[in-house]
């Protein structure tokens, strides 16, 4: 497989007649192109501006080394589930899944360390016997998570209803999910379990939706925990197979993806998107197209601004915002992770206990005391990476960060911002490193390769404005949006995480209902219908 995914769009030119154009290569998009070839037989053109496809799905290599970039676990992967389906449909079923610990994640607060395990009841098991007296609690708690996700399915089914029966059912459909995603995490959280290290156990993969407990939704929390409450996976041979397995479906119907592809406007003729006008002018066709470029670049940049304005759609997505940016250190080292005892279990590292205020004091200013350090150990999580890459082993550290802190370099070049720049990058690394050090001793003087991309490495490679990576910020307002699969232009459509809720998993699923909107009858509505427990 070629690690550059993707035809070239200066080597060679789109051509044909297309049933669809998909912009973007994000998991999103692909799903949309993917199930809309097999179940429709559709001749799909993907447009990736990127230089290789599959959005925060891809992969990147330095020689002897491979990092995902997106994809540090997934959940609901066991067959049957919904996940498991859909991934098999967009992949036609090449893809593998590894399972990773029982202990997904393991939650550090200042010198404690404490075990999500998988399974409800050993979930519960676990933090119980941390936390005497607080079992109740916990499974109050838990049955809270539980609600709220049931509620999900046809709250977002309803953004892929036509208009007019959406009118007459939504409402119904709508209001059980929104009286609890109104609500942010810690309203319903701490009354619950109180203070203390159980309620930052229980809310620490806040990360996972990047933003605090006090001003994120509780429905993106919910459905984050139920995500991976059965224990976690990873994808066997990197996470760049997802996309492999869908552009392999997509080309089955002679479509195509195209990389270095970069859709400067949707091409509106009539009121009606005919096409895209590309940044070197010209333009391709098709009846129908997909937007997986996000809900702000959609309304903000691919449609001419007094059209966009009418559909009243800007100003209610500058009303929400867009989510974090964040920094991401890769390191290689020139070990492996048996001998230097590393195994898949995330690390959600907090140095500090008042994380609310660690949170605000870091991203007002970088030189404060880091809040949140997320450890990720890829090559322990691939059974195929000892024999891809012998003798070593890689680490992704994450944590936020804000665009304000690097945007005196956005005039820059990639790779070529300067001295500043970079010595910015070294101080930010060392310091990312030196937590993960305090937890993990055994990679010091075994890290042969160390790489950090700030907010302007995503928006150079994703085109969001902010170098946001989930998409809209998950604040309860968030899901009081009237985005829909249909944008209110004929013949242009929306997929990707906006529909639904940010990570791989969300945006998989506004690929479904994207496809279930164009293909209204059939498998793909059946399966969709059932994927959301409808």
């Amino acid at each position: 497989m070629s690690r550059k995914l993707g035809r070239s769009y200066k080597q060679e030119t789109p051509d044909g007649r297309w049933d669809a154009i998909v912009i973007g290569s994000g998991i999103g998009g692909l799903a949309s192109a993917a199930l809309l070839a097999r179940h429709g037989g559709l001749r799909v053109l993907v447009l990736e501006r990127h230089t290789t496809a599959g959005g925060f799905t891809h992969t990147f290599h330095r020689p002897g080394y491979e990092w995902d970039v997106g994809v540090h676990y997934i959940g609901q992967c066991e067959p049957g589930t919904p996940v498991r389906r859909l991934f098999d449909e967009v992949t036609g079923g090449a893809l593998e899944w590894a399972r990773m610990p029982e202990v997904y994640d393991r939650v550090v607060l200042g010198d404690r360390s404490y075990d999500l395990v998988a399974g409800g009841r050993r979930f519960v098991d676990s933090l119980a016997e941390r936390f005497p007296g607080k079992r109740a609690a916990i499974e109050r708690y838990l049955a809270e998570v539980i609600a709220m996700t049931k509620r999900g399915g046809p709250f977002f089914a309803d953004r892929a209803l036509p208009p007019g029966l959406s009118k007459l059912a939504g409402p119904l459909l709508r209001a059980p999910f929104l009286r609890r995603s109104d609500r942010t995490v810690e309203e319903v959280v701490r009354p619950l379990v109180g203070d203390g290290d159980l309620y930052e156990v229980l809310t620490a993969q806040c990360g996972d939706y990047g933003l605090s407990p006090r001003h994120a939704s509780f429905a993106i929390h919910a459905m984050v925990v139920g995500h991976y409450l059965r224990g976690a996976y990873y994808p066997v041979g990197g996470s760049s197979r997802i996309a492999a397995g869908a552009a392999a479906v997509i080309a089955e119907a002679g479509g195509e993806v195209f990389v270095g592809a970069d859709v400067e406007r949707v091409v509106l003729e009539q009121g009606r998107a005919v096409g895209v006008r590309m940044v070197d002018g010209r333009e391709l066709r098709a009846p129908l197209v997909i937007s997986d470029a996000g809900a702000p670049n959609t309304y903000g940049r691919l449609l001419d601004p007094e059209v966009a304005e009418r559909t009243l759609m800007p100003a209610r997505l500058r009303s929400v915002g867009p989510s974090s940016g964040h920094l991401s250190l890769y390191l290689g080292l020139d070990a492996t992770d048996s001998a230097l005892g590393l195994d898949g279990t995330n690390l959600w590292i907090y140095p500090e206990r008042d994380r609310e205020r660690a949170f605000e004091r870091f991203l007002a200013d970088p030189d404060a005391p880091i809040p949140l350090v997320y450890a990720s150990f890829p090559s322990a999580k691939d059974p195929t990476f000892a024999a891809r890459f012998p003798g070593k082993a890689t680490v992704e550290l994450v944590t936020l960060a804000n665009m304000d802190w690097v945007e005196r370099w956005q005039d820059a070049q990639w790779k070529r911002r300067g001295a500043d720049y970079e010595a910015w990058k070294a101080r930010m690394s060392e310091r990312l490193l030196e937590v993960l050090v305090q937890q993990r001793p055994s990679i010091a003087g075994h890290i042969a390769h160390a790489e950090l991309s700030t907010p302007l490495s995503t928006r150079h490679f994703t085109a969001h404005p902010r170098g946001e990576i989930y998409g809209l910020n998950h604040t309860p307002a968030r899901f009081r949006l009237p985005l829909r699969v249909e944008t209110g232009i004929p013949g242009l459509l929306l997929t990707g995480q906006d529909l639904v809720s940010c990570g791989v998993a969300g945006a998989l699923f506004g690929g479904a209902l994207t496809a279930g909107v164009v293909l209204r009858s059939g498998l793909p509505r059946r399966l969709i219908k059932r994927a959301l427990g409808l």
